[in-house]
């Protein structure tokens, strides 16, 4: 009977590489607190860097979305001049990764308003960020509610929520003010 890995810790990394094979963004997960320990997989940049050169050259041509590459499993989605993955383990389940990558996917599509490109990701790195973390917290999944991961992400509208404080509206708060005491001590 094999052993199956009923762990929420599902996800090992997050890679954005470009149409060269560069990093564009990375973050890799594996905290203290899993029940198998700290991994010691890609504890170096040069064991990172190497894993994702490997990757990137099984996956750079569009069509899959999904491979096994050296004992990983490897979910991801081209986008433009980018490639998005989700690194997990070989027994994680395929759908499961699948669904929350085309969510982060679609969060991000609305954040960046239908821009998921390289230029798009590094001016925005701040909401790229924010909309990993609101998906996946340490390796495990949290959310795959695209709408929902958008809406705490999304930077409030500047025109929406700016209140101009003037002397104008200062004196027009004091003249309301005035009328209302003046009202009330008429009462009495």
């Amino acid at each position: 009977m094999s052993s199956m890995n009923l762990s929420l810790y599902s996800i090992n990394a997050f890679l954005i590489l470009d149409t060269e094979g560069s990093r564009v963004l990375a973050k890799y997960y594996r905290p203290k607190s899993h029940p198998q320990g700290e991994s010691k997989q890609f504890l170096t940049l040069k064991e990172q860097k190497a894993f994702e050169k490997g990757l990137w050259q099984k996956t750079k041509k569009a069509g899959g979305d999904i491979i096994l590459y050296d004992g990983h499993l490897a979910v991801y989605k081209h986008s433009l001049d980018l490639i998005l993955y989700f690194i997990a383990g070989p027994s994680e389940n395929e759908l499961m990764l699948s669904t929350a990558l085309n969510n982060f996917v679609d969060a991000l599509t609305l954040l960046l308003r239908n821009q998921i490109e390289k230029r798009g990701v590094l001016e925005n790195l701040d909401l790229v960020l924010l909309c990993l973390d609101e998906t996946i917290d340490d390796g495990i999944i949290v959310d795959t509610d695209p709408a929902a991961i958008a809406s705490r992400v999304s930077r409030p509208r500047p025109d929406t929520t700016e209140i101009v404080i003037n002397e104008q509206t200062i004196m027009s708060a004091y003249q309301t003010v005035k009328e209302r005491m003046v009202q009330r001590i008429g009462q009495l």
